[in-house]
């Protein structure tokens, strides 16, 4: 069920020819019409508004087909974003489905062929379950900002995250109903959103696939965030949610499984979602778990009141597990003081802080370092992958005092 092991372990299968879905030939030809990682941003299938809800400038920076939540948006809110607020990756348009005529069809050479309307998921045994959903490029900006690196890619900061409250069936359920043979080897989920497009290349609906194992272990079939039905940006009528992995695996929209009783490739993990660049392999290395991150509840350039005590708010998180320990340095690093942690944190998903602080006259630099139970602490530089993936540094934030 570890990400890294079973993305290393397909590569090899991959090389060897012995997986099935996406050739090395397509492969080869993507890689020839745009270069390995420069295809990342792709042409969308159609043109469209890509995001259906509202994006008013206080809660949202805009970002073509993506959406990230400003993070001054989320102080004062509880351990849930809220849906209003929750960021949107989209790697074409949101697609208008009928909920009334909707089926999700199971299907592959790993089970019987199978079909599920919306009303046939909600008469199954419900589970509820707090998860991140993350971006791979998370912090992807900051490669270029604060290490001064060129990366490809949507230029998030640290806004490409949401934990939701997710209401769903069990994957294992409906799989276990359809007749899923005990030769099958891997999942993957298909979006019904339009096709992508990348160098010219059609690469067919959005998929990723993922192990068996981990398909009867925690992954959830999702018709509701936050006690609501999903909105459209998010998934609805019904999309995955694949816990602790990155953000690509909880495909939106899903309309087919395939159950393969042979390994499984796609575009979503060869030529994206692998980590490229000096000192990886030329096939690039395997992807592993997000890593740990830190971000204050405000944004670069914030003008303070100096002399007046002020209460920093944040948000650390990990999926390597809870989060032990959170320190602020207020003064770039020169001097760290630990965080007050705050909050309930159903599942241990992300942690909430605080830190009480009376600023000088002039300018500063705030910096948050988290550490999780596992100890994989925050480092100061993040080693640098072409396609900008999991970053996992520091940020400093820019303040000023007046």
């Amino acid at each position: 069920m570890n990400e890294g092991a079973y993305d290393e372990r397909r590569l090899r299968d991959f090389i060897a020819g012995r997986t099935s879905g996406f050739s090395r030939r397509t492969l080869l030809a993507l890689t020839a019409a745009a270069g390995v990682g420069a295809a990342l941003p792709g042409t969308p299938a159609q043109a469209a508004g890509p995001i259906v809800k509202p994006l008013p400038a206080d809660l949202f920076r805009s970002l073509g087909t993506n959406a990230e939540t400003l993070w001054s948006a989320l102080k004062g809110q509880g351990y849930y974003v809220p849906v209003d607020r929750f960021f949107v990756r989209n790697h074409t348009v949101t697609p208008t489905i009928d909920a009334s005529t909707w089926s999700l069809e199971i299907s592959g050479s790993g089970t019987r062929t199978a079909h599920f309307t919306l009303d046939d998921l909600k008469r199954l045994p419900s589970v509820t379950r707090p998860v991140a959903i993350e971006c791979a490029g998370n912090g992807r900006g900051y490669f270029t900002t604060q290490q001064g690196q060129t990366v490809s890619g949507t230029a998030w900061r640290l806004g490409a995250i949401g934990v939701g409250k997710w209401k769903g069936v069990r994957l294992s359920t409906v799989l276990r109903r359809a007749g899923i043979s005990r030769h099958a080897v891997d999942v993957q989920p298909i979006g019904l959103d339009p096709n992508f497009v990348s160098g010219g290349v059609d690469l067919g609906p959005v998929r990723r696939p993922f192990p068996v194992r981990k398909a009867f272990d925690d992954v959830l079939l999702a018709y509701e965030l936050n006690d609501e039905p999903l909105p459209p940006d998010h998934g609805f009528p019904v999309r995955v949610v694949v816990p602790e992995w990155i953000g690509i695996s909880s495909i939106k929209w899903v309309g087919r499984i395939e159950v393969s009783a042979e390994p499984l490739f796609s575009p979503w993990n060869t030529q994206f979602y692998r980590l490229f660049g000096e000192g990886f392999p030329a096939d690039g290395a395997p992807f592993d778990r997000q890593v740990v991150k830190s971000a204050f509840e405000l944004e670069p350039g914030t003008v303070f009141r100096a002399g007046t005590r002020t209460r920093l708010t944040g948000r650390s998180w990990s999926s390597d597990g809870p989060i032990r320990e959170v320190k602020v340095s207020t003064d770039g690093g020169a001097t760290w003081r630990r965080a007050r942690p705050y909050g309930s944190t159903p599942g241990g998903v992300w942690q909430r802080w605080e830190y009480d602080w009376t600023p000088a006259a002039g300018e500063h630099v705030l910096l948050a370092r988290a550490t999780d139970v596992r100890g994989n602490t925050q480092p100061e530089v993040t080693r640098h992958n072409t396609l900008g993936y999991l970053f996992d540094a520091v940020v400093k934030v820019p303040v000023t005092a007046a």
